[in-house]
């Protein structure tokens, strides 16, 4: 099942995205406007250490005008698996290198308007290593508890969709145990 284009037009091609304007006509007989942010996928990751404490970035987030606390995350880069873009970010932001990578699971953002992927890691085995931000990152690293975290999270300290996601599974796993 699929839409039928009736015309696309590229409005905008930048660093981090693009935005596409479509004429469509959908499943089940709708014809709409749409406008879709095309983005390369992204890749989460949940870092844990021997201790079972967790890593956790504070940045500075302007589409929100907000310094967010959230699990290490980036922009997958062309041509670069979502592991190998894990295993980078985690590097980059934590300074963390992971024995075990491991896949959680595959979601969408938001995919009423975005077709962006975000591919969620649980990375253990940790060795830290100098962190090498990118030049326009300025990221405060913190280690956590489990329970801290989902404390931040209640008190509405952590107020991201990758974030939550990945501590409430995180939550669950440790349950299952």
């Amino acid at each position: 099942m699929a839409a039928r284009v009736l015309s696309h037009r590229r409005v905008y091609s930048g660093k981090v995205l693009s935005l596409d304007v479509d004429e469509i006509d959908e499943p089940g007989g709708v014809r709409a406007r749409r406008e879709v942010i095309r983005h390369s996928g992204s890749v989460v990751i949940l870092a844990v250490d021997d201790g079972e404490r967790i890593a956790l970035v504070r940045q500075y987030r302007y589409a929100v005008d907000d310094v967010l606390w959230e699990v290490p995350a980036g922009r997958q880069d062309p041509g670069e698996s979502p592991e190998e873009g894990a295993r980078r970010e985690l590097e980059e932001e934590v300074g963390a290198r992971a024995d075990r990578v491991e896949e959680v699971l595959s979601f969408y953002a938001s995919p009423g308007f975005c077709d962006e992927v975000m591919h969620l890691f649980r990375a253990t085995g940790l060795t830290l290593v100098a962190a090498r931000p990118d030049p326009d990152e300025r990221i405060e690293v913190a280690w956590v508890s489990l329970a801290e975290a989902r404390a931040m999270a209640d008190r509405g300290e952590v107020k991201d969709a990758k974030t939550l996601t990945a501590i409430l599974l995180e939550q669950e796993r440790r349950r299952a145990r």
